[in-house]
């Protein structure tokens, strides 16, 4: 990244965890020209920049293969820039971003520009994904060999499920042949019907129309069929019912090769969210019910769900504050992700180690990314944390440039210390950014 991985950092007093092998030590790690030089106990040889890591947890930065940084078109909302800052402060070193942009990333022109610019950002490492069909029209495939060829790392029309099985049936077969995933964003529109929260008790309450579980499920059996019959590789984006999460759970135990992700807010939150933070508590899909948001939590336990995702959405705040039907879908996420997810150790869901698996290793593995692990030899983009550090979500801000978040004021425990990309220091907990 730019001119970056250059120069001598020596960090000392640190527990290193590197999750790839499980393997968790104490003492130094010195980090040259962007790489992993050696661990342990080393000494600063040549070290240009010493830093005491306070005896705080070392690892693998995040890697996050949902977020919309919505740079080009709707650079109001948020920008490469912006969204790479929310990252770093997140502890993200990584992240893929979604191909709803206008243009749509479509075509190689968009892609290059979208990596060119988060090159010259020179904070998180961006990795863009490619759409599915022209311009996510659903009626014709993009040309995934030149996508992948000028850095797209998967393709999906988030936003949209894959508009019919003929198209999912293509899709699939074509991206085999470049090695990448299709990511679905499984809806059936017709169930969800213009619905704008989860279908139940709250939305009739409230006198909102809902959004059924059955909307996700029939599209996540729908696209368990058609990759048992032609093979390829589907990545379910945000899972959030109990029904989807049995059903791909079926499918790997047939071997399929599915993979899926959850977000933050579907483990920490239910649908009765809607009834004190509003707009702020729509997303898409909706937060469901407690059985839904406890069967989300199992799905992570039992390895049914590989990662923890953000599907970070920023929306301008005129966007937000209409009524309720009339506002867009989404929230930011990838500054508060870290800490969500740290409660399910708290509350004995998970391991700390098994939390640093599905936010960096485990994601890097799924989509190819050469990230995620703390080696020797390894590229040196990392997070330090203080697990029982404390700070106030969204204040006095965000990094991002929306403010959307059914957290802020919230009291998070975990906290980013610094956020290392490529041997230096993007991040640091004062809350400098350092581009």
């Amino acid at each position: 990244m730019r001119d970056q991985e250059t120069g001598c950092l020596f960090l000392k007093n640190v527990h290193y965890f590197d999750p790839s092998e499980g393997v968790l030590g104490y003492g130094n790690v010195l980090i040259r020209e962007g790489r992993v030089e050696s661990m342990g106990e080393v000494g600063p040889s040549g070290a240009v920049r010493e830093i005491d890591g306070g005896g705080g947890l070392l690892c693998p930065g995040f890697v996050d293969l949902h977020a919309h940084f919505r740079e080009p078109g709707y650079e109001y909302k948020e920008t490469i820039a912006t969204g790479s800052k929310a990252a770093v402060a997140g502890g993200f070193t990584a992240v893929c971003v979604m191909a709803n942009t206008d243009p749509v990333n479509d075509n190689a022109d968009v892609t290059r520009a979208i990596r060119e610019r988060a090159l010259d950002v020179g904070l998180a490492r961006v990795y863009p994904i490619g759409a599915v069909t022209r311009g996510l029209g659903g009626e014709h495939l993009t040309e995934m060999g030149r996508l992948s060829e000028a850095g797209c790392i998967a393709f999906s029309d988030d936003g949209k499920p894959v508009s019919t099985s003929r198209m999912l049936r293509r899709a699939l077969s074509y991206s085999r042949l470049f090695n990448r995933p299709v990511i679905d964003h499984c809806e059936d529109p017709e169930l969800s019907d213009r619905g704008v929260m989860n279908e139940g008790s709250v939305s009739a309450d409230l006198g909102l129309a809902g959004i059924p579980n059955a909307s996700e499920e029939v599209c996540v059996a729908r696209d368990l069929s058609v990759l048992e019959a032609c093979g390829g590789r589907l990545h379910v984006a945000h899972l959030s019912t109990a029904g989807g999460v049995r059903m791909v759970r079926e499918a790997k135990r047939r071997n399929l090769a599915v993979t899926a992700e959850t977000c933050p807010h579907y483990f920490s939150l239910t649908d009765e969210a809607v009834r004190c933070h509003g707009t702020h508590a729509k997303m898409n899909p909706p937060l469901r019910r407690e059985s839904d948001r406890l069967a989300v939590i199992e799905g992570l336990k039992d390895g049914t769900i590989d990662v923890i995702a953000t599907d970070h959405a920023p929306h301008a705040p005129h966007e937000k504050e209409q009524e309720f039907d009339r506002a867009p879908f989404g929230i930011i996420g990838l500054e508060t992700a870290f800490s969500l997810s740290l409660a399910l150790v708290r509350e004995g869901h998970l391991s700390l180690s098994e939390l640093i698996y599905r936010l960096s290793f485990r994601p890097a593995a799924l989509f190819g990314l050469p990230h995620g692990r703390l080696v020797p030899g390894g590229l040196a983009d990392f997070v330090l944390l203080d697990l029982s550090g404390e700070w106030e979500a969204g204040r006095p801000g965000y990094y991002s440039k929306s403010r959307n978040s059914p957290f802020t004021g919230s009291l998070m425990k975990g906290k980013v210390l610094k956020t290392i990309v490529g041997g230096r220091v993007v991040f640091d907990g004062e809350g400098d950014v350092c581009g």
